[in-house]
């Protein structure tokens, strides 16, 4: 009659354990950069929305319709293209 084994040797139990660890290690650092990913596109929609919705208000109110130039400020009117008349 065969031998039944009941548990794998010991050098292999810690081996796949330190395997199995370093997989949850992974997994819980990938948990944590989405975590941390997740917190700065909160903040990117933020600044987006709200203050980047305030700044267009203010110069807006000071400037009108305008676009302005990032590089230099420099500022040209906007021109809306609307019907045009020819009678």
């Amino acid at each position: 009659m065969a031998k039944k084994i009941e548990k794998i040797e010991e050098e292999e139990l810690k081996a796949l354990q330190t395997l199995v660890g370093k997989l949850n290690n992974l997994k819980l650092e990938l948990g944590n950069i989405e975590t941390t990913k997740h917190k700065i596109l909160h903040q990117a929609a933020e600044l987006e929305t709200k203050e980047f919705g305030e700044m267009h208000k203010t110069l807006e109110e000071k400037y009108g319709k305008v676009n302005i130039n990032i590089s230099d400020g420099s500022i040209n009117e906007i021109v809306e293209d609307g019907p045009s008349k020819k009678d």
